[in-house]
């Protein structure tokens, strides 16, 4: 229960943190606008990257569902150990990465 605890402040200076960052880009966006200061430039400047981060994405979405099967597997099959348990998620995770390796690979055939 303690570990969870420290979770909050974390998660609320994390947000607090954020939220600075996308009010400070915003601040800026509309200076840089008012002093006509708008090229091709700078529009890549503030240009969220979209391949890129929805791998990363996808990646760590598979490495979690895949840590809950071993969660799952832990609940729903009677007898089966911790350390079993950690052998099913290291093994599923193991094979989320593989998976996301050819995944990505294909994607940036595609792209090329």
């Amino acid at each position: 229960m303690g570990s969870v605890e420290i979770l909050v402040p974390i998660a609320f200076f994390a947000m607090i943190a954020y939220i600075t960052k996308i009010v400070s880009d915003n601040g800026l966006r509309n200076k840089l606008a008012q002093l006509g200061l708008v090229d091709e430039k700078l529009k890549y400047l503030f240009l969220k990257p979209t391949g890129e981060f929805s791998l990363n994405s996808l990646k760590w979405g598979m490495v979690f569902i895949a840590i809950g099967i071993a969660m799952f597997i832990r609940n729903v099959v009677p007898g089966v150990s911790d350390i079993l348990m950690m052998g099913w998620m290291f093994l599923l995770v193991g094979i989320a990465f593989i998976v996301y390796y050819f995944l990505a690979k294909n994607y940036e055939k595609k792209q090329e």
